[in-house]
């Protein structure tokens, strides 16, 4: 399958999450239609979503994991039909910049730095620090200050598991978070989350390229009385970053 083939498709936006435009806007049901890898959130950020193999997972606040029901809602999401045309293997890595800097290095080698990108590491991991978050149904409350109420920090040692994860080009920031974006499941699907930090020992890595994007946006007048051209970057960047 050739690269311009594979399209991303994005529900809302991340500056209009950022702002607190967390209601649904389609169902898992609906996001399953377009894509079988990914990641995104519920409604009410009611914790972290990882798409699998077309299978759609909760993360809970819990620090448990449960296969999505078809009727849940989602405010924002990304996901795409894997393909894997690349294919490597990475080694020891002691922390997540240097599993971005490895990255980054594999999509420069294809001159894809302006270009969307996913991927699937399958591997072992010594350490996976990942954020967790429960629900909180307020509107115009920005992510940044529900998750400094709901958010919990949980850390996974020594286990088996994938990394799904997701690259946008900085000119595209606020549609998504420039830059790398990780969400982690454990291979027994049990536990997962929303990473911010790894120690990986091995990791098997399927990557894609993509060129197209389709973005579902809300519809209802609620989302046009947000200023998403005043979502704060770096809050944004603090947000994603785990902090």
């Amino acid at each position: 399958m050739m690269n311009e083939t594979l399209k991303m498709y994005q529900v809302s936006t991340l500056q209009a999450l950022a702002l607190g435009y967390s209601k649904t806007v389609i169902t898992v049901e609906e996001l399953l239609k377009h894509g079988d890898t990914g990641l995104g959130t519920f409604e009410d950020v009611n914790g972290e979503m990882i798409v699998l193999d077309g299978h759609c997972y909760r993360a809970g606040d819990d620090g448990t994991v449960t296969e999505a029901a078809p009727d849940m809602g989602v405010p924002f999401s990304s996901v795409t039909g894997l393909v894997g045309m690349r294919s490597f293997s990475l080694g020891s890595l002691k922390n997540i910049e240097a599993l971005k800097e490895e990255l980054n290095l594999r999509i420069e080698e294809d001159f894809g730095l302006n270009s969307m990108h996913v991927v699937r590491i399958d591997g072992s991991f010594e350490k996976v620090c990942a954020r967790l978050e429960s629900g909180y149904r307020a509107h115009h409350v920005t992510l940044k200050d529900a998750l400094s109420v709901t958010q919990k920090d949980f850390y996974f040692e020594r286990l088996r598991g994938i990394l799904v994860c997701v690259y946008y080009p900085d000119y595209m920031d606020g549609i998504n978070a420039a830059g790398w974006h990780f969400h982690f499941l454990s291979e027994d699907r049990k536990h997962g989350g929303h990473v911010f930090e790894i120690i990986m020992n091995e990791g098997q890595v399927q990557l894609d390229k993509i060129s197209r994007i389709e973005i579902q946006l809300p519809n209802e007048p609620a989302f046009d009385t947000y200023s998403l051209k005043e979502a704060s970057g770096e809050d944004i960047k603090k947000v994603e970053q785990g902090k």
